[in-house]
């Protein structure tokens, strides 16, 4: 997968920060988020460790909504956020 698609069939935006370490992962979805406007679906893909903690606390700062979380293999954890 590429860092960031669209994936034209869902309509969802999908980010894919896999093998990148804190605070990459973050900074990756802070700025291939940037600009997409209001309730726009991301998927967004990471397995680092702290991912999950970090990402929640973004979530809480800027208002997006995680809408779910899915484990894929070998770690690699799948969000889907609405944006705020």
């Amino acid at each position: 997968m590429r860092a960031y698609a669209l994936n034209d069939q869902t309509g969802v935006h999908q980010i894919d920060a896999v093998g990148l370490v804190c605070p990459l992962p973050i900074l990756r979805f802070k700025k291939r988020t940037q600009g997409l406007p209001s309730g726009t679906e991301v998927e967004f893909l990471a397995d680092d460790p702290s991912g999950r903690r970090d990402l929640q606390a973004l979530c809480e700062i800027t208002g997006h909504r995680i809408e779910w979380i899915r484990e894929e293999n070998a770690g690699v954890l799948r969000y889907r956020i609405c944006l705020a």
